[in-house]
């Protein structure tokens, strides 16, 4: 009929494969899985720097174009001319100067009008009263351009109203005037 057939292992060889068993799962568990680890943390990392490094590239267009324009930029200088006063007969060169300068700056003068009080009497100035439509980009434009005039004293009051379409600014300017 049938045998059985049984092997026994000698107990010396199967404490051998036990001890080889366990210095195999101890090299994978302190050799192995660690260096798989570092490995994958290395290769994210690689990933990472990799990704600054395309958008790097990628800025670096732009910012040699700012570069090339910061050292274009030209360097702006307010206008300081020397003081004189305009005289009597000569006001409406006031006016025409004001609505070209604020028409070269993009605004609309919407009027520009003389204090009478200061007109009548023998006053070393004269107040004009200015309201202009535009943007305020445009009014800095106005502003430097009115500085280049040597025959502004200064200028007292800027009233600046936002509207829904664009800004409205209202000017108190003094002229000097020769008696």
């Amino acid at each position: 009929m049938i045998k059985k057939f049984s092997q026994k292992i000698p107990a010396n060889s199967l404490s051998y494969i036990l001890i080889c068993g366990g210095i195999i799962v101890l090299i994978v568990m302190l050799g192995i899985i660690p260096l798989y680890r570092y490995n994958s943390n290395r290769a994210q990392e690689v990933k990472r720097i990799q990704n600054r490094i395309d958008e790097q590239k990628g800025l670096g267009g732009i910012y040699q174009l700012l570069q090339k324009a910061s050292e274009q930029k030209e360097e702006r200088t307010l206008p300081h001319p020397a003081k004189v006063k305009l005289s009597r007969q000569d006001l409406d060169k006031f006016q025409d100067t004001f609505r070209a300068a604020a028409g070269r700056s993009g605004l609309m003068t919407i009027s520009l009008m003389p204090d009478v009080k200061y007109i009548a009497s023998s006053s070393q100035s004269l107040l004009y009263s200015a309201t202009l439509k535009g943007e305020f980009a445009n009014f800095r434009k106005l502003l430097v351009s009115l500085g280049a005039l040597p025959y502004i004293d200064h200028i007292e009051e800027i009233n600046i109203k936002q509207h829904s379409d664009s800004m409205e600014f209202k000017m108190r300017i003094w002229i000097a005037l020769a008696n």
